[in-house]
């Protein structure tokens, strides 16, 4: 059975399920397509890398639960995360996870940074018992040998009989799957700045001012964090530098009241990366990229804000003196305590003069033109 996963105007993105008698695929990244659509690898072959990525929601997963849509369920229907799924675009231009010469950890996949490159990433999801709840890697090769243009496929791009040896030919469907996600399907930079950089089009006055405000160092130090390359205009910018901080999020109450966690739990970050193991980390996730963050939330680490103009109001309370700027907007309280109270990048965040209403609004603006043309009328609802 054909399907297909539609966006705007009836756009089709992507084949979900190949046809059972077609021939083999001849490409990772045909292949991987294939894959990342696919329901049966998961336990009760409901879930796909595509149902918290889903295509027609920037990569994100649009699912309400429990917990509104801070948090992904499961494949079992019952088990809730406790972190936000990230999104899947752009994500193939997060550097393999290493220290930097500055000492500094940078890149990697997920918000912590444990897998090292997209194909660690790829294969994290359907071994994980509140993801896809796969037992084992064998058990999904099975699943994979079940279909037979896989094992045609398998055969023709790995070669015969990869499908024979449970963790190679687990390894060859992470990398095709990764394959895929690294296609401009995932990262098109056509969004309205795009176009702008091209002089395709020109931003409103409100827009104009909140990218002057995004890169000024002197008035809110955005782009300390938020800007990969060193020009403001260049042609791939995804706005991250994929460094790891601690910015003082508080936890979910949303979440942790329903996903099962310990009272007291607390989230260490990037310190439960297996690879770290330096308490100065504590406490510190990737710096995001900041395409399609205005249809991409609820927004940090945790989804604890619902609006983007929170998540812009919550970096202002660093710098504003003002009763109002302590009190979340959402809740009308003052903002939670930091999750993890050590290791505060504060140097970051103290920056500049407080923003007043205009100038957030216009911040928030700008972010929206950072939004790929397909997703543009997700700003509409």
């Amino acid at each position: 059975m054909l399907m297909l996963v539609t966006g705007v105007a009836g756009t089709a993105f992507s084949q979900q399920r190949p046809e059972l008698d077609r021939p083999a695929f001849d490409s990772k990244v045909a292949l991987g397509r294939s894959l990342f659509f696919d329901t049966n690898l998961s336990r009760n072959r409901t879930m796909a890398c595509a149902t918290c990525h889903d295509p027609e929601h920037a990569f994100t997963d649009p699912r309400e639960t429990e917990a509104g849509r801070s948090v992904s369920l499961g494949d079992d229907g019952a088990s809730l995360g406790d972190r936000n799924t990230p999104t899947a675009a752009y994500a193939r231009f997060s550097p393999v996870f290493h220290k930097n010469a500055d000492g500094f950890y940078v890149g990697g996949q997920f918000l912590d940074g444990r897998e090292a490159d997209l194909k660690g990433q790829a294969g994290g999801p359907p071994l994980n018992p509140i993801e896809m709840g796969m037992p084992d890697e064998a058990t999904v090769v099975e699943r994979i040998k079940e279909n037979p243009v896989y094992v045609a496929s398998f055969n023709k791009i790995y070669g015969a009989g990869t499908l024979d040896d449970a963790e190679a030919a687990y390894d060859a469907m992470a990398e095709s799957i990764a394959a895929f996600e690294q296609t401009a399907f995932f990262s098109p930079f056509d969004s309205k700045y795009d176009r702008f950089l091209r002089g395709e089009v020109k931003l409103s006055k409100q827009e104009e001012l909140g990218r002057v405000l995004f890169f000024s160092q002197q008035f809110t130090n955005c782009n300390k964090c938020h800007q990969l390359q060193t020009s403001q205009v260049s042609r791939e910018e995804t706005f991250s530098n994929y460094r790891f901080h601690n910015i003082g999020i508080p936890a979910n109450p949303a979440a942790r009241a329903v996903n099962g966690k310990e009272p007291g739990f607390i989230d260490r970050g990037l310190l439960d990366n297996p690879g770290v193991d330096d308490p100065v980390e504590d406490g510190k996730y990737k710096v995001p990229t900041l395409r399609n963050v205005a249809v991409t939330g609820p927004y940090m680490h945790n989804g604890v804000f619902e609006d983007l103009r929170t998540t812009v109001v919550f970096y202002n309370k660093y710098n504003t003196k003002k009763a109002a700027g302590q009190i979340n907007p959402e809740t009308g309280k003052p903002w939670g305590p930091p999750e993890v109270t050590e290791n505060l990048s504060l140097e970051e965040l103290e920056h500049g003069p407080a923003l007043d209403d205009k100038r957030i609004d216009a911040i928030v603006a700008f972010l929206k033109t950072l939004t790929d043309r397909r997703y543009e009328h997700l700003l509409e609802e």
